[in-house]
């Protein structure tokens, strides 16, 4: 294997005298586009039931289409930018997202709709994977951690911020527009990328070609198995899915294990503990991030009757508190040792789960419940910048996007077993309260009787509990990270 690190001759050379910086803020808006559009549809699932004549699985598989397409191909990406160029497949994915949102805001059913989720999905996988890349092969060790911190913190903010976005969006202008906001940030983007983001050198080593063949189905099997084994009732042919996905990601293993020249995974990269707890952690966050949408937003709308506007303004202290605590977080993130920074924030998750689940119930007073998103915004702030930098600190320049493909898909994978498990859990707790609200339209569900109003307010509350148990195991996980070693980290006195 040989490493060319020269620019690759077919793109320009950004200009040599911008700081990385710049680079850092045009690929943190790509990288906020693309992950915004995670969480913002929770919120607008009423209205696009409503206006597509849909139900609540079709409306749910919105959401998952998007996790789906953008969860598959990512390992595949990340290593696709290490031989081709991370620059241009960033910009190849902005493209390709940017039409997609366009063909979303324009679709008239609710198959449309999916397929062009599908679409931005595939241009998020490009996408995703090389920003993480860039940022660890542009700055210096010493500076990497407070520039991993704020690419980190970009995805804790955007899953605060979609919600609130799409609230505000739906309500004044229709849920469209959760769509059709992309198509302007997306180019600009594109300009400010192709102005301060610099071409890197290319690895000319041999494709993992059976790899790839073995990632994209044990993948696909896997994801699309947990995604749909709640509408299928977990029936015969969704378990030997699971199962084949299962078998085929095995497989993937021992071939990357076998694969000593070009492995599509470096096994070699999970040696670095911080590296495979902080995976953990990270996919833990995915699942608990997107089974609250759900859940907090359904009970906002049908039991306290707000409308999407103002069910997306419950979550405004969240993004309030993790902005305003983004530069504290930052400035320590190099100088306080990682557990005990994360560990605070998953505290501060758990408390925050578990005391909205206590407070969700039919009259409950306004402030239980922003106090509990404030809460939630705390942790988020102290989870993931902190959780990025300590994972991805060591990773060596020339496997830098394999290391943030593995970092993505862990995060998306926790997302769409997130989604699948809520789901579930979902309609398992209305059924016990003799609730059958799957099939139902919009209408149906925020036009509930009185009395059933607070049994479905339990059944949401009850959901919350899933999070909150897998944020106990993020905390345990998180404390076995051990302190950086590099001459950028100096503890705090």
């Amino acid at each position: 294997m040989t490493t060319d690190l020269a620019p690759a001759p077919t793109e320009p050379r950004a200009p040599s005298d911008r700081s990385p910086w710049h680079a850092l803020g045009a690929l943190c808006l790509g990288f906020f586009l693309i992950l915004i559009d995670m969480t913002i549809v929770a919120v607008a699932t009423p209205a696009v039931i409503t206006s597509l004549h849909a139900d609540v699985n079709q409306a749910i598989w919105v959401t998952s289409a998007y996790l789906l397409a953008y969860a598959v191909p990512v390992l595949i990406t990340g290593r696709l930018g290490d031989r081709f160029g991370p620059r241009r497949l960033y910009l190849i994915g902005l493209v390709i997202f940017g039409l997609a949102s366009l063909w979303c805001g324009l679709s008239g059913t609710v198959g449309m709709l999916i397929a062009a989720r599908v679409a931005q999905g595939l241009g998020a996988a490009l996408m995703a994977p090389q920003t993480m890349a860039i940022i660890t092969r542009i700055f210096a060790p010493a500076v990497r951690g407070r520039a991993l911190a704020m690419w980190g913190l970009t995805v804790g903010v955007s899953t605060l911020l979609g919600p609130l976005l799409g609230g505000i969006l739906v309500g004044l202008l229709g849920w469209q527009w959760i769509f059709f906001m992309n198509v302007p940030f997306v180019a600009l983007a594109i300009v400010l990328a192709r102005r301060w983001v610099p071409v890197l050198g290319t690895c000319t080593q041999r494709f993992d070609w059976p790899g790839v063949a073995l990632s994209g189905v044990g993948m696909f099997l896997l994801v699309f198995g947990i995604q749909e084994g709640h509408q299928r009732h977990w029936d015969h042919g969704i378990l030997a899915m699971i199962l084949g996905g299962l078998a085929v990601v095995a497989v993937f293993v021992w071939w990357q294990w076998r694969n000593r020249r070009a492995p599509l995974v470096p096994l070699g990269l999970f040696r670095d503990r911080n590296f495979s707890l902080g995976n953990v952690s990270i996919a833990i966050m995915g699942f608990v991030i997107t089974a609250m949408g759900f859940p907090l937003m359904l009970y906002a709308q049908v039991v306290r009757g707000d409308s999407p506007t103002q069910a997306a303004m419950l979550l405004l202290p969240m993004a309030v508190c993790a902005i305003a605590l983004a530069r504290f977080v930052g400035r320590h993130t190099d100088r306080v040792h990682p557990r005990v920074l994360i560990g605070f924030g998953f505290v501060a998750m758990v408390a925050s789960y578990v005391w909205l689940s206590v407070s969700m119930r039919v009259g409950s007073p306004l402030w239980t419940i922003l106090l509990g998103t404030a809460l939630m915004g705390v942790g988020n702030a102290f989870i993931w910048a902190p959780n990025s930098a300590t994972t991805s600190r060591n990773l060596p320049l020339d496997q830098a996007g394999a290391g943030a493909g593995i970092y993505n898909a862990t995060r998306q994978v926790g997302s769409v077993i997130g989604s699948a498990a809520v789901a579930v859990l979902m309609d398992s707790r209305l059924a016990s309260y003799g609730l059958d609200v799957s099939g139902a339209a919009a209408s149906g569900l925020t036009s509930l009787p009185a009395p059933v109003l607070g049994p479905f307010a339990k059944a949401m509350s009850q959901s919350m509990l899933l999070p909150a148990g897998l944020l106990v195991a993020g905390l345990v996980v998180v404390l076995f990270f051990e302190r950086p070693q590099h001459p950028g980290f100096a503890p705090a006195e």
